[in-house]
């Protein structure tokens, strides 16, 4: 069997770029998102740049079976993983009360049991192959995050599993990051609802360079990487600062955000 990075939400924005980077560092990919015409665009332009060309997979991570399938299919094409880059996930904004349930539950479906699932389905082969698994969560982890809080509540919980995986594979040589970026220019704000957007550019970091990070942390065995001095301060105020006067804060940003 031939060992290769599975990268989910390959698609766009850090997906993509997490996928450009891998593959520069000598990976084997296999690409895995809803989208095959963009998975097929992304496969040609890697091999463009003298790297193995990747699979993709157009799968849903939504469906429950998601994880077999993809692990029936790299079992037909003599595959299994080193490592596992799990980035898929969406958000939305709006009050919890009013935004579409279905919507939101499928939101959890994708950002959490999708990504447990994956982290946890390897991990035998991880072990052998001494590999790692890189779990895209967000700054929106460290905070309660009404006007987008079930988004915010998936990444708490990315944060929290990624974090004590890290510690219970350790002793069996599997690496466990957490990639915790701030504002990136990319999809997500499209897809969340998001109408006005403006950060303070010390937070915004583009996708490239969450990704790189991303990389190194792993390799190194990290166990959370908060790419950007400005997303890392921002981690650091969240113990400092009261909860009441966070929540107020993080209300008012993303309420602006929807109009």
């Amino acid at each position: 069997m031939r060992a290769v990075t599975l990268v989910t939400g390959a698609s766009a924005g850090i997906g993509t770029a997490l996928a450009h980077v891998f593959a520069a560092h000598g990976h084997e990919l296999v690409l895995i998102a809803r989208r095959e015409d963009r998975l097929a665009a992304l496969a040609e332009a890697i091999a463009s740049k003298g790297h193995p060309r990747p699979t993709f997979l157009p799968v849903d991570l939504e469906r429950a079976d998601a994880a077999e399938r993809i692990a029936g299919m790299l079992v037909m094409l003599g595959l299994e993983p080193e490592i596992v880059v799990n980035n898929a996930g969406f958000g939305l904004v709006g009050a919890a009360a009013s935004l579409d349930h279905a919507e939101q539950l499928s939101m959890i479906d994708l950002n959490v049991r999708a990504l447990t699932e994956l982290s946890l389905y390897w991990t035998d082969t991880l072990a052998r192959r001494s590999g790692g698994i890189l779990n895209v969560a967000s700054v929106a982890g460290f905070l309660p995050g009404p006007g987008m809080a079930v988004y915010y509540a998936t990444k708490a919980y990315v944060l929290s599993f990624s974090e004590a995986l890290h510690r219970e594979l350790k002793p069996r040589g599997v690496r466990v990051t957490a990639l915790c970026p701030g504002p990136v220019p990319s999809e997500f704000q499209a897809r969340a609802g998001v109408r006005k957007e403006s950060y303070p550019a010390v937070l915004v970091q583009p996708a490239e360079r969450v990704a790189e990070a991303g990389y190194q942390g792993l390799k190194a065995g990290r166990r959370v990487v908060v790419p950007g001095l400005g997303n890392k301060l921002v981690t650091v105020l969240t113990r400092l600062i009261p909860r009441g006067a966070i929540l107020a804060a993080t209300e008012r940003r993303n309420m602006r955000r929807n109009r």
